[in-house]
Formats: structure tokens, sequence, C-alpha cells
């Protein structure tokens, strides 16, 4: 007899699992901002971390973005939750609270443009950047230095789509007792489980493959249960007690949603837990759609070269066949001619030509001239990025309407 249910099923009966207040089969959007006791002992008990389950300040969590919390930390199989407004608040929260000046860390070279530009405000804060490429076990082993805290990687690099060396770094830092944090937004935890390669915690922006539909802001990190937090130095006394598989959320979430303001609202949760039941089915449908869109591409003669890891040119295919279920919604290409971009995305009628990614509906975008433009060209040259290089979110329209779409603009 089947005991486990699958991914889908959990998902659309998480709320309900949860306790549905009145019946109802999704959670309530909780919007009080204050939670009072009948007893100061209790409010005490809330201040002090002795008194668990109950609210103190919405500013810290709600009871809405609790329920979230419990139904990412099930889909990531961890041991528990933080969620934030936005994806770049939970890695600003995830590098400001976790490191401090002195520290080293290693992060891919090949990272999204605002996390790029995050990892070079930290390194004028004191906190040592090395930047490699992640594809290679070998140059993170190269990197690592007595202070090295965190290793930092996406599953697939956006806009590049490079795969790093997933399980091997991972074992690298199991091996030396270094915080492995995998970016795992455009995978999801319905084609992918960075536990599966020793993450000690993973991190999504939650706007794009778990919401799906393009009306929501949020990001998350969930703790796998793997690192042991007793070890890490970083982490405040204050923090020291009870389990210590909680110790870095604690943290987590005092210094980035206490101190820093970054808390998700209420709605967006909700919002956000809606859309995340209907994810296995987005990113299957929008991952065979991407794959054909790639196939196509690959064959036509206005195009150099095309980046999706689900093709066998691609230079890390065989890692993303063995660990991912499905390539996902993310490709990019460059076009023969640079100067053909912004004609080419301008004579496009589908995708709807704007920054995000993960929408129900194709979006499109030059890179060079947008999302890296501030980096600079050198940087651009370093990590790849030609200034014909269009980056293409796949959606859920009918495959042959985003073909036809395609070769009519190519032609």
């Amino acid at each position: 007899m089947k005991t486990s249910r699958g991914f889908t099923t959990d998902i659309v009966h998480a709320d309900w699992a949860f306790g549905g207040a009145q019946g109802g089969v999704h959670q309530p959007v909780h919007t009080s901002t204050q939670y009072g006791f009948d007893k100061v002992e209790d409010l005490i008990g809330v201040f002090q971390g002795t008194l668990k389950g109950a609210y103190n300040y919405a500013r810290q969590g709600t009871p809405t973005t609790a329920a979230l919390e419990a139904q990412l930390t099930r889909m990531e199989g961890g041991v528990g939750t933080v969620t934030f407004a936005t994806g770049m608040a939970a890695i600003a929260a995830l590098f400001f609270t976790l490191l401090r000046a002195g520290d080293h860390l290693v992060s891919s070279r090949f990272v999204f443009g605002n996390t790029n530009s995050v990892l070079d405000t930290i390194g004028g804060l004191g906190i040592a950047v090395s930047k490699v490429d992640v594809t290679d076990v070998d140059r993170v082993a190269e990197a690592l230095r007595p202070e090295t805290r965190m290793v930092f990687v996406e599953t697939v690099a956006n806009p590049g789509t490079q795969v790093p060396d997933l399980a091997a770094i991972g074992a690298l830092c199991a091996e030396r007792g270094i915080l492995f944090v995998v970016d795992n937004t455009v995978m999801s935890p319905a084609l992918f489980k960075p536990a599966a390669v020793q993450a000690g915690l993973v991190m999504h922006s939650l706007t794009k493959t778990i919401a799906g539909h393009g009306q929501a802001l949020g990001g998350a990190i969930i703790d796998t249960g793997l690192y042991d937090w007793s070890a890490f130095p970083n982490i405040a006394e204050a923090y020291r007690k009870g389990d210590p598989r909680q110790w870095g959320l604690t943290q987590l979430r005092k210094k980035g949603l206490r101190d820093l303001g970054a808390t998700l609202s209420a709605q967006h949760a909700h919002a956000i837990a809606v859309g995340a039941e209907t994810l296995a089915l987005r990113t299957d449908y929008a991952s065979r759609n991407a794959l054909a869109i790639a196939q196509f591409l690959e064959g036509h003669s206005a195009v150099a070269k095309v980046h999706y890891p689900m093709l066998p040119s691609h230079h890390q295919h065989a890692r993303a066949a063995e660990w991912f279920k499905a390539g996902s919604w993310l490709l990019s290409f460059e076009l023969k001619h640079a100067e053909d971009c912004l004609p080419f995305i301008n004579r496009l009628k589908l995708p709807v030509k704007a920054t995000g990614l993960a929408d129900t509906r194709s979006l499109v975008i030059p890179v060079a001239h947008t999302i890296f433009w501030e980096a600079g060209a050198s940087v651009r040259a370093d990590m790849g990025i030609a200034d014909g290089l269009v980056r293409y979110s796949v959606g859920l329209e009918d495959l042959d309407d985003l073909i036809a779409d395609l070769g009519q603009a190519l032609g």
C-alpha cells in the first residue's frame, strides 16, 4: 500500500493538513501587525524565545507567512524556513546576517546581476569575495581559505544557464565544514532538491517559479538540516540555545526580519501559497515548451548559440540530465549578428518585453542592454554575456504559437 503522497498532492492539501480555519482549504490572510496576550509573562516568553508558536509583531512573521514557510519546508525536505519580502531581500539577509568583516565567501561568477551587485557591496564592507567558475569544482577548491565561511551557487545561472558541479562542491563543503548555499529559484523543488547535493541552505526568489503568476513578490531561505551550526562561528550567543539545527534560521529571522525589516506581507504570502499548488504542473509544461523552443532555435540559421541545459550541446548537459527532472523555463540564445538583437525582439508578438522570470506569460529581454548593463563590458565578457544575448523566459502559451512567433521574428 502506498504510504507517501506525491509532490503536488502534498502541496494542494498542505493548508488543510495544517488545520484550515473554520474548515477553509486555504489558510486565512492575517493582516494584524500586533498580537496581544492575556498575560504579560507570555509576551515576555515570545521576546525571549521560550514561548513557541506565538506571534509578537508582524515584522517577524504572521500566521500566514508561517503557513507558507511550513509548506516550503516540506517541499524542500528541510527543517525550517524564513520568508522575505523579495528574493533579493533573502539574499541580502543571507550575506549581511551570517557573514562579518574578515570572512571570505566563494561565489559563482555567473550569478544574477543584482546578486552580483550585492556581492560587490559586501566586498566594500570587509567581506572578501572570490567569484569563480563553479562548473569546475577544482576552481572552487583553489579559492577556499581558512576564513571561508560560505560557498554560494545557483542551480542554473541566469542568464547563461551554466550548471555548477553541484555534487562535487557539496562534498567539498561537507569535508571542509563550509556552509554550502544553493539558489534554487530556476529549478524549484519540483525539478531538483539541493539537499541531494548536501546544501545546508536553499534560497528562492518565490516571485518566480514557486508563485509563478507574476503577481506576488517574495523570497525564502530553507534550512535542509545538513549543516552543523554549532561549528559556525558567526552565530550570536543569544541564539545558541535549543536545537542547533535552528540556530541559523533564528539569526536570519532576528537579523533579517526584525532588524532589517525585509518582511513578506501576508497578502503576498497567501498569493504565493496558492500559486505553489500548480508548481509541478507549470514547470513540467514550461520545460517541455522550453526544450522544443531550444531545439528549434538551435536549428535556425540566424542563431549562433543556444543555452539550455537539456540540449546535448550544452557544456553541462550530462550533469543537468543526472540531477534535474527537467530543464525548467529559462533559456537564452545569441544571434549571429549582435546588431539584430533589438530589432528581433521588437518583431516578437507573444512574449512580453519585460524583466522578471517564470511568469505564465513568456518574457523576453536583451541581457547586455538591461539587467547586466550596469556591470560593464569587462564583467559581461568574464561571464560570457554576448552583446547579442537574448533571455527568454518560456511561459504557458501554446508551443506552436511560440515557435511560429519566433520564426517570423527571426525570418
